[in-house]
């Protein structure tokens, strides 16, 4: 980490400052991009380079572009790519940094530190085989996903630039191909850990250790049992963010170790998507034939994935294996609490319940049980919920809207009468608190959007734009995706599930 703070390039505003570049050989290996054809822009994100300090007025032109698919190097930058290991799909494997490549890391005006990264600038040492290149739809799925997520909320790595490479990339056809800019807190994973571990290289790990908890966990960097304070912090962090992809119905699709990122954010877009009716077994990925990574499944592979991290950890934990075993138990036996704890918050949010009761759970649990067995769509429903009655006045109290009326009502639903006797007892819940409609509503909103990235939305963009060259569709659901939880402007493609009829949306990794 940096004794002093470096200077800041007049030319763009960036402030490199390249602490991962100085850890030791085993880390990361030092390439370069390679120079692609005829690099253009696809898309630049002008507000977050203005919350990093960059200045966009100069990066946001056409010749700039060379330094978004690594053609030209930002002066200060020290390019790697970094070496982990991960479970994928439950079996260990040595990886790394196949087709991404870290410039560096920026330090915004407050100081904070940034992962700048590019996503399929060429091949690294650890490409396996792969040609270390990105074709254009998956690049712009990324962009459009990581930026929907940070409007929702829910912590994520960004992407600053998309930029074209004019070259073809060869998948199951032939693509355009394009470099993302993903900035990022870090991109240390729980596979990082795990390749040290692999290796039985102990010092690896606590230079890893000492450094994850100085970047991401200050506060707990000084105490006497790094490997413990670390665990229980990436524990809480995850069990924080899980929670919150269940609040809008968020399916990561492909939650490998090496997915996992230690400082909490979502990372990796690939498989990703958003489910429609309610059901736990959604899955979206072309590769998770056995449901292992489906949206109900998402608490208990975190904690499988947590498993995975303490046992790289047990050489750092304690130095009698005995006590690190029963450490490491210990630890891990607080997520199931944790994530509980993060989740009944999230559904309390999204029911207007701004007290507990020691029912909340069951009422919330036999809302999504009703949603199942009618194929209740998961974001219209909580949205849409409304409350008839709360001991207050009729006049102050409005009905159902005419949304709800047709969830509530619907004569084709035979669950009817059991969402009914459910709606009774939330409104009973919700007069116990006593408080005022107009702040229970607010609560909702505050934890409901209005609109997802609708899956059958998304992949006609991503096709108009990669395959027609015609961006007008991308670019309008960007700018809807912003303000996810105002009902002003909001478009049916985005509010409404797909119509009846529409292929069941299928996801790849890209690679």
């Amino acid at each position: 980490m940096p004794s002093e703070i470096p200077p800041v390039d007049p030319g763009f505003g960036w402030r490199w400052d390249n602490s991962y570049a100085r850890l030791p050989e085993g880390f990361h290996s030092r390439v370069d991009p390679t120079a692609v054809s005829t690099p253009g822009w696809g898309l630049f994100n002008r507000p977050l380079a203005e919350s990093l300090g960059i200045q966009a007025e100069s990066l946001d032109r056409h010749d700039h572009a060379h330094y978004f698919t690594g053609n030209r190097l930002f002066e200060g930058s020290e390019p790697i790519a970094q070496a982990y290991a991960g479970h994928q799909f439950g079996n260990l494997a040595r990886l790394g940094d196949g087709r991404a490549i870290l410039l560096g890391e920026h330090l915004d005006p407050s100081g904070r530190r940034w992962d700048v990264q590019l996503k399929g600038p060429g091949l690294t040492p650890y490409s396996r085989g792969g040609d270390g290149r990105a074709a254009l739809g998956p690049m712009l799925r990324e962009y459009l996903i990581s930026e929907a997520m940070h409007a929702l909320g829910i912590p994520t790595t960004r992407s600053l630039a998309v930029a074209l490479t004019g070259e073809p990339v060869f998948r199951e056809t032939t693509l355009p191909g394009a470099v993302l800019t993903r900035i990022a807190a870090s991109h240390i994973r729980v596979g990082t850990f795990e390749l040290f571990s692999a290796l039985g290289d102990v010092q690896a790990l606590k230079t890893v250790a000492a450094y994850t908890l100085l970047r991401h966990f200050p506060d707990r960097s000084g105490e006497p049992k790094p490997g413990k304070a670390l665990l229980e912090a990436v524990i809480e962090r995850q069990s924080a963010l899980v929670a919150q992809w269940m609040r809008v119905g968020f399916v990561h699709g492909v939650l490998n170790t090496d997915n996992v990122a230690v400082s909490g954010e979502t990372i990796d877009y690939g498989p990703c998507a958003f489910m429609d009716a309610y059901d736990p077994a959604t899955v979206f990925s072309s590769i998770d034939r056995q449901g292992r990574y489906a949206f109900g499944n998402q608490p208990k592979i975190t904690s499988w994935n947590l498993a995975r991290f303490a046992e790289a950890l047990l050489p750092i934990l304690d130095d009698h294996e005995s006590t690190a075993i029963e450490v490491a138990q210990t630890c891990l036996e607080s997520f199931p609490a944790r994530f509980r704890r993060h989740w009944l918050a999230a559904y309390r949010g999204k029911l207007g319940l701004l007290t507990e009761e020691d029912g909340d759970a069951t009422l919330i649990e036999e809302l999504l049980a009703w949603m199942h067995s009618t194929q209740a769509d998961f974001t219209q429903t909580f949205r849409t919920l409304r409350p008839t009655d709360l001991g207050q006045s009729e006049s102050t109290v409005p009905n159902l809207n005419a949304d709800q009326q047709s969830v509530a009502h619907s004569e084709s639903t035979p669950s009817d009468p059991k969402f009914l006797d459910w709606h009774r007892r939330w409104t009973e819940r919700l007069a116990r608190q006593g408080l005022p409609l107009a702040r229970v509503l607010e609560c909702m909103h505050q934890h409901n959007p209005v609109i997802i990235p609708r899956n059958h939305a998304v992949q006609a963009a991503l096709d108009s734009a990669s395959q027609s060259n015609d961006w007008s569709a991308f670019h309008a659901l960007l700018a809807a995706l912003q303000s996810p939880y105002q009902k002003a402007g909001a478009p049916d493609s985005l509010r409404n599930p797909p119509p009846p009829g529409t292929p069941r949306c299928r996801t790849f990794c890209g690679t």
